[in-house]
């Protein structure tokens, strides 16, 4: 069986990614990480989600981010962005940019593909409809995959995974539309920054991009938002 580490948040774009993967004929591995985050339903939503979509397995690692901090979404002194333009979203990295989130959780999830003896690692970034993270780019992607090819000893031996990222170039419409048809729930999933109770805010970057896909898929958006558009 061809396996596959699938790095899951509990959001719209990683829950695309797992039922990519799954689509694609692979044994998905499910990664989450508990990372000090100010915001952690999303491992709830993301077991919940590992096992609607058929996940072999599905491991939570606990990192400690929040000793680093720099970050809204791991400080609680700082505040998340609400109610930006539109214009400015997807600019200069806003305040809720985790530093080298991405390139730790890749560096985690190389280890266990290693360890399975996976192909591949499926990471839900993308670049269209994003709040301009640095390590969402192509430039990091293709970068991580050198390093993958000389940091393990399957890449040693011609067989590092590949990092997959099938949403890199996407709309947020059109990973709606592909998840819809692969059966993925939106419902289950939540991409807001700063939750009120069980609701999604409605108004930091990930709650307006969430929302606009949504409407330019021109399918219901089954999220709850505390306040309304």
């Amino acid at each position: 069986m061809r396996r596959a580490v699938i790095l899951l948040s509990g959001g719209l774009d990683s829950a695309t990614c797992l039922a990519i993967a799954r689509d694609a004929g692979y044994e998905c591995h499910a990664l989450s990480f508990d990372y000090g985050q100010r915001q952690r339903r999303e491992l709830d939503r993301a077991a919940r989600l590992a096992r609607a979509l058929g996940a072999a397995s599905h491991r939570v690692v606990r990192l400690g981010l929040d000793a680093i901090g720099g970050s809204a979404l791991t400080d609680p002194a700082l505040e998340v962005p609400k109610d930006r333009p539109p214009e400015e979203v997807g600019g200069a990295p806003p305040i809720t940019y985790v530093p080298a989130r991405n390139t730790i959780f890749l560096s985690v999830a190389l280890a266990l593909a290693e360890a399975l003896g996976a192909e591949a690692i499926y990471v839900g970034v993308n670049t269209p409809d994003s709040s301009g993270y640095p390590d969402c780019r192509p430039e990091f992607l293709e970068a991580f995959a050198a390093l993958a090819r000389v940091a393990t000893a399957a890449g040693l031996e011609g067989k590092a995974p590949r990092i997959e990222a099938p949403l890199l170039r996407l709309r947020k419409a059109e990973i709606i539309r592909w998840g819809l048809r692969l059966g993925v729930d939106y419902a289950m999933t939540q991409s807001c920054y700063d939750p009120v109770g069980e609701a999604a805010c409605g108004r930091c970057d990930a709650c307006q991009l969430r929302r606009r896909g949504f409407e330019e898929a021109g399918v219901p958006d089954p999220t709850v938002y505390a306040r309304s558009a």
